[in-house]
């Protein structure tokens, strides 16, 4: 039986530590490259930052948004970019934030999460907000072929705190009861000790107990954006994350790739340096 998507994660992190390398190209960032804002710039983009994230992370995470902005070329270079990845040994999450209700959902995860379809990433980000119900046939086809699921569940957007802090009939905040239904599935997938392979979007600039949540179990990837320019440092990671520390996947973007491509491959080392630092306290 192949590994899933939860095992994956957990012996990466492990062979190449904590770093995630965003792949944003931003507006800036390609004319700061000498690149041009179009399909093909992108395309250069994504391939240029998977060569120098290759044997040295162990996840990249492409930002979808902006390879669609080019319409169907822009589609064809992020195919092309999740192959190269892919192909290279590394866990590709497509950053995608898909979100829908029925057959529209599940086709969304069709798109992404099928072996041999062209924009196939090892997982997807999921938007939660129709109801976690409604993400059943994704969780299904993601479970199916060892892939992984990512629900949105704490931003570090100010905008997403006065739904997410938003308390259910329970009492526990919404985000606190999204993390409960997902890992209740984990829970019924996975033996005991083993991660969960429905992880988790929790921002790293979130403080925990404003937002009602806890540790959880089975434990399930963290993945926490908001690390390098958005404010996190390596230093924060045991302070916000403490006994899930181990879980986290750093992701970082416009902090590395603002090294041009010639700086690339020594800022990513530099950065995974600072992680492990951290970890081997």
């Amino acid at each position: 039986m192949s590994q899933g998507f939860g095992e994956r994660v957990q012996a990466a992190l492990r062979a190449h530590g904590q770093l995630c390398v965003g792949i944003d190209p931003h507006a800036e960032l390609l004319a700061a490259w000498g690149l041009g804002d179009d399909a093909a710039g992108v395309r250069e983009f994504g391939l240029r930052t998977v060569d120098a994230a290759a044997g040295r992370v162990g996840v990249v995470k492409p930002q979808v948004s902006f390879f669609e902005r080019f319409g169907s070329k822009g589609i064809a270079a992020l195919e092309d970019v999740l192959s190269a990845a892919r192909a290279a040994g590394l866990l590709v999450i497509a950053d995608a934030k898909r979100g829908d209700i029925g057959s529209t959902m599940d086709d969304y995860a069709r798109a992404w999460l099928t072996p041999g379809a062209p924009l196939e990433a090892d997982a997807l980000t999921v938007n939660p907000f129709l109801g976690v119900g409604a993400l059943d046939g994704t969780f299904e086809l993601a479970a199916k072929h060892g892939k992984g699921v990512f629900v949105l569940a704490a931003t570090s957007n100010p905008e997403a705190e006065g739904v997410q802090r938003a308390t259910v009939a329970s009492g526990s905040t919404v985000s606190a009861q999204i993390i409960a239904e997902v890992s209740a599935r984990n829970a019924a997938l996975v033996n005991p000790g083993a991660w969960g392979s429905f992880g988790f979007v929790i921002g790293a600039t979130v403080d925990w107990t404003q937002a009602g949540i806890a540790p959880f179990a089975p434990t399930a990837p963290i993945l926490a954006p908001g690390f390098g320019t958005q404010g996190a440092t390596p230093a924060d990671l045991r302070e916000r994350f403490g006994t899930m520390s181990d879980a986290v996947i750093a992701s970082e973007s416009r902090s590395i790739l603002s090294a041009g491509p010639e700086g690339l491959a020594a800022a990513i080392t530099a950065r995974i340096a600072a992680y492990r630092e951290v970890v081997s306290v």
